[in-house]
């Protein structure tokens, strides 16, 4: 089922939909400030199984988490470290993915993380109200392994197609352009990936931080 958020009243019967989608282990696609992102409750297993293979996607490798406010993070790390939430402060929601140490007490299972998860807070309207209403959901792009990320839902329904519930559909993604991972799990922060939130800014709020290894 696809939902045009654009009109208001079919957003809020796209974004209940979705939230009861969420709710009952099912798959949904939504946007983000990125690309289309196709996402399950991060702590229910069989709905991140079934993330993975409506992907095609190696279940070795974790997925991303989304959160809907800056507060969850605590929540998901046993203890976090300072550059982590000055990031966190200085740029979400926004496109970047924080790495941290999850909290080893936490019931999920996204696979082989290592006891990390990549982190995000993305800057979508929709997002956010789907994400506050089901709490911590594994997301990632929205299309299969080898094929274009979407940057509509209904480009993600044409390769997706009945494995996910609901498509939340809010026209053409603004920004393409990957978020900026990076690491604090280590000695000190360090970019992973080079994306929208450029180095130069990063530094502004974390001097230390180091630069992707060339």
């Amino acid at each position: 089922m696809l939902y045009d958020c654009r009109a208001v009243a079919e957003r809020d019967r796209g974004v209940a939909a979705a939230v009861e989608a969420v709710k009952s282990g099912e798959l949904v696609v939504l946007p983000t400030d990125t690309v289309y992102g196709v996402g399950a409750d991060a702590f229910t297993a069989h709905a991140v199984n079934a993330l993975q293979n409506a992907r095609g996607s190696d279940r070795r490798v974790p997925p991303p988490v989304l959160v809907g406010s800056r507060h969850t993070l605590d929540g998901l790390v046993y203890s976090l470290p300072k550059a982590a939430r000055e990031l966190a402060d200085a740029f979400w929601p926004g496109a970047l993915t924080i790495i941290v140490e999850h909290s080893p007490s936490l019931q999920w299972d996204l696979g082989d993380t290592g006891g990390v998860v990549a982190v995000r807070m993305p800057l979508h309207p929709v997002a956010l109200e789907v994400l506050r209403e089901v709490g911590p959901m594994a997301v990632t792009t929205a299309n299969k392994i080898g094929q274009p990320a979407p940057a509509t839902a209904e480009e993600a329904r044409d390769q997706l197609e009945y494995a996910v519930r609901i498509y939340l559909e809010a026209g053409a993604a603004l920004d393409p352009a990957p978020s900026t991972i990076v690491d604090v799990t280590g000695d000190g922060p360090r970019v992973l990936r080079n994306g929208a939130i450029p180095y130069e800014k990063l530094r502004d709020v974390v001097p230390d931080i180091l630069a992707v290894e060339s």
